[in-house]
């Protein structure tokens, strides 16, 4: 038996390439060489970072202005087709969404090139799209994308897994959808392997030195803030809220104490019964259902006073209109927290000894970790080891554009490993190309 030295591959919606380094990765481990016959990439400053690490590369746009007919034959397709019409974080519309249809790009490719094989990425909440009944593994969309490569001759295999058991410091879920001709690639039994921030992290960075952050480390030392949160959303030992450091203004322990307890009671079901509408989590309360958990003299003169200083607002409880949320002023005004996902500077401390939340575009900038005595925003290298990437990876970006790139690549030791199971079946130990055809 000789081993297949080369293999030819095309990198589709390569976002910095993270799929490809992957694959590479597990090549090389194989002893072959690789090349990638057309790389094909729309955001400009992803190109950039694509242009510094494969300088030899011509990087092609729009996958739906490429031909077939112009791409030269290769063995594998790589791609990471756009998540946000499956999101949890988008609207889910999925194939109604331009973006969803970009699935069928990789279908004409893979008709009309018959690779070997293919390996796709995206987010776990494919998974569920679009499910028809409740009890169904899966729903309608990835149904539908597995019936299609199904039809080209593949044979599909399908998994969700976790970054953080491939050595790398974040919970991050993912699916990834294989398929060759020869077999359906074995996704199950990876070997595990766990690892924390502090691997990561650098150390001698500057530090935040903002007005927000200064308030937080007046009230809390740095090691106490490992694993806190600061948002006025939520509950919980693990939360730090603006009133916790008189951010917007001095409170007593009284208004305290009454903040915390509002936090929790207004999510509970019972006063969208009495309001007689659809609960929502976070509902504004009168001050006669406050008067019901809390008893206090002055109650109406706290409320007021919390209300200037914006820790709380009064609106009127929120109707279903469509897809929508809107006040229905037939019903009373309440009072509720001002609450917002992304409030505050710092959205969380991460700690060391732990692992980063599954990093995305949005957040990364208010993640924060601790560096000598202070804290700061996570740095780029920090941000590509959370995703696998090896140091000599060039990343010569802005930190915003850097932030926005990170959050939407892959996870390269976990590309790495489902790439050799695929790469294992037609790709070694075969003594032509024929005999994966």
């Amino acid at each position: 038996m000789q081993i297949n030295k080369s293999i030819k591959f095309i990198d589709l919606f390569a976002g910095i390439g993270g799929i490809r380094k992957g694959f590479e990765l597990a090549c090389s481990e194989l002893g072959i060489q690789t090349k990638c016959v057309l790389t094909s990439e729309i955001k400009p400053y992803a190109i950039d970072v694509l242009k510094q690490n494969h300088p030899e590369d011509t990087i092609r746009g729009d996958i739906t202005k490429i031909d077939t007919s112009s791409i030269e034959d290769f063995d594998f397709l790589l791609g990471g087709f756009p998540c946000q019409a499956f999101s949890a974080a988008g609207k889910r519309l999925g194939f109604e969404d331009t973006r969803g249809t970009l699935f069928f790009e990789v279908e004409r490719i893979l008709r009309d090139k018959k690779p070997k094989g293919f390996i796709l990425e995206n987010v776990e909440g494919l998974v569920n799209h679009d499910k028809q009944n409740p009890k169904d593994e899966i729903g309608k969309t990835l149904s539908t994308i597995l019936a299609h490569l199904r039809a080209l001759g593949y044979h599909v295999n399908w998994k969700v897994l976790n970054a953080k058991d491939f050595g790398v410091p974040q919970d991050r879920k993912r699916i990834y959808i294989t398929g060759t001709f020869k077999e359906a690639p074995n996704l199950e039994n990876f070997e595990t392997k766990n690892s924390m921030l502090s691997d990561v992290l650098e150390t001698g960075l500057p530090v935040s030195d903002s007005k927000f952050v200064n308030l937080v480390l007046s009230h809390y030392p740095v090691e106490q803030l490992y694993g806190m949160s600061i948002k006025d959303k939520r509950g919980g030992k693990n939360n730090i809220h603006s009133w916790d450091i008189d951010y917007k203004g001095k409170t007593s322990k009284q208004e305290k104490a009454f903040l915390n307890l509002l936090l929790k009671e207004r999510r509970k079901k019972k006063w969208a019964a009495e309001y007689g509408i659809d609960w929502m989590d976070g509902m504004p309360l009168t001050i006669d259902m406050i008067r019901t958990f809390y008893k206090a003299d002055n109650l109406e003169e706290m409320l007021e006073d919390l209300v200037a200083k914006k820790y709380l607002k009064k609106e009127h409880p929120k109707k279903k209109v469509g897809n929508k949320r809107v006040q229905d002023e037939s019903l009373p005004l309440g009072y509720n927290i001002v609450a917002g996902k992304m409030s505050y500077e710092v959205a969380k401390v991460l700690d060391p000894k732990g692992i980063a939340p599954t990093l995305v575009a949005m957040d990364m900038e208010h993640l924060f970790v601790a560096d000598n005595n202070g804290i700061r925003k996570l740095s780029l290298r920090e941000g590509l080891r959370l995703f696998g990437y090896p140091d000599d990876f060039k990343f010569d970006v802005s930190i915003q554009d850097g932030y926005d790139l990170l959050g939407n690549t892959v996870v390269v030791p976990v590309i790495k490993q489902v790439a050799l199971r695929v790469l294992k079946i037609c790709a070694s130990e075969v003594k032509n190309e024929s005999e994966c055809a």
